[in-house]
């Protein structure tokens, strides 16, 4: 795929036909495939801690469940502390400092990873676990604000979507090369971290050398001044009826929405996997999400962001009821739960920042994006912190169940939220 610098100029109705999709996404700004670019090398260090931290912090280190869980907890719900923080600071002078604080939150988290093999004890690895997501709090908002405002807003969900595709590319790759590391080297867990560490600064270089300083595409299409500084205090956000109700369904989802490791961890207890294989699992959902997320993404400017929002947790919602459900295991079951899990992030992921953007003026959008993301993931760290412990009380399978419940109530009191909002706006380009 060719992504050229220059955007398409379409009418909403020219985007809705098949010839019209297919040019918009090759016109999407370069700023969008340079960013991915960022993001693909960065998940592919990540997801190699990913991929075999549940591992190594429950076989190695012999953390129970509940310990887990409040690590994991730590791991995936600390940026929320800290995401309205960048994007406050990011909105600045016009959103000229996206790059800066998006570069801080990279190199923050880079830095994390040879820590990893420094620390052994759960007070010292929770707290590197926290400053590696406080890196990513920082740079999310000002990041996808960059995509948001250097794409037309009939195309944003397209633009996230080839986005997510990129980073799920990464995120492909990464628990792939901890799986082969773990076989080939003496001391496997030491060889996955130092090398993560080399690929998350790679990342950081691309970054800073190459991802333009100012997100300038908006302006130079409409001919206006980018404003200066944010207009609107972040607690107004929350007066706009579409930020409010998005950031509640963000909540009530987010509650019952369980981490990808603990997932990947009642699939290897279901079916008795070995743990040499358990890093492979995240590839089937990372496979399905990077096939799945760029033509989501067209389905999402097309139909309605919100609804494919929706219909992403009916699919977490099936996999849950594969988990629980007295099915014969094997390769099917796998592939099953993987495909839905994938399907899932490819609905939601993008698609959710794609409707915030639409839902929140240009001068406060990295201070919007963090809004709602901060809300959705605080509730996964409830989530992460609840299904530990339920888990730890009554067992990986009844844990599964009470979440696939909560997630069928929380997906109907969404679609009410949802149902009444006001429809935002139809996404126009200038002729």
């Amino acid at each position: 795929m060719y992504l050229a610098d220059r955007p398409a100029a379409a009418t909403p109705a020219e985007v809705g036909r098949p010839s019209r999709v297919r040019r918009s996404v090759a016109a999407l700004p370069s700023t969008v495939l340079i960013l991915g670019t960022v993001s693909l090398i960065t998940d592919v260090s990540s997801e190699m801690i990913t991929a075999v931290l549940p591992l190594y912090l429950v076989a190695e280190l012999g953390l129970s469940p509940l310990g887990f869980g409040v690590l994991d907890g730590v791991y995936n719900g600390v940026s929320a502390l800290v995401r309205l923080v960048g994007g406050r600071v990011s909105d600045r002078d016009g959103g000229g400092v996206h790059k800066a604080v998006a570069a801080v939150g990279y190199g923050l988290s880079a830095l994390c990873k040879p820590l990893l093999l420094m620390v052994h004890s759960l007070p010292l690895i929770g707290a590197v676990l926290a400053v590696d997501r406080t890196g990513k709090g920082l740079r999310t908002a000002p990041r996808d604000a960059m995509i948001s405002l250097a794409a037309e807003p009939a195309v944003r969900g397209r633009a996230f979507g080839v986005h997510r595709a990129m980073d799920t590319a990464g995120a492909l790759g990464g628990p792939l090369v901890a799986f082969l590391l773990l076989r080939a080297a003496t001391d496997g867990y030491d060889a996955v971290f130092t090398v993560s560490f080399c690929v998350a600064v790679l990342g950081v270089l691309v970054l800073v050398l190459f991802v333009p300083g100012r997100a300038r595409d908006t302006a130079r299409r409409t001919g206006e001044r980018a404003p200066v500084r944010p207009r609107m205090p972040v607690r107004a956000l929350l007066g706009r009826s579409e930020v409010r109700r998005l950031t509640a369904c963000a909540v009530l989802l987010g509650l019952t929405t369980v981490s990808d490791s603990f997932l990947y961890l009642a699939l290897q207890r279901r079916l008795d996997l070995p743990a040499g294989w358990f890093p492979l699992l995240p590839l089937g959902t990372a496979a399905a999400f990077l096939l799945l997320a760029v033509p989501l993404g067209a389905v999402a400017d097309r139909l309605g962001r919100r609804r494919l929002f929706l219909a992403g947790h009916l699919a977490l919602l099936c996999a849950y009821g594969l988990l629980t459900a007295p099915l014969a295991g094997g390769p099917p079951l796998v592939c099953a739960v993987l495909v839905l899990h994938g399907a899932f992030y490819a609905a939601t992921d993008g698609v959710l920042a794609a409707a915030t953007a639409d839902a929140v003026p240009e001068e406060v959008r990295g201070s919007g994006l963090a809004l709602v993301q901060t809300s959705q993931t605080a509730a996964r760290f409830v989530c992460s912190l609840a299904f530990g412990a339920a888990w730890t009380a009554w067992g990986d399978r009844t844990a599964v169940l009470a979440a696939a419940l909560g997630l069928a109530l929380a997906a109907a009191l969404s679609a009410r939220l949802l149902h009444h909002a006001t429809p935002a706006p139809a996404p126009a380009t200038p002729p």
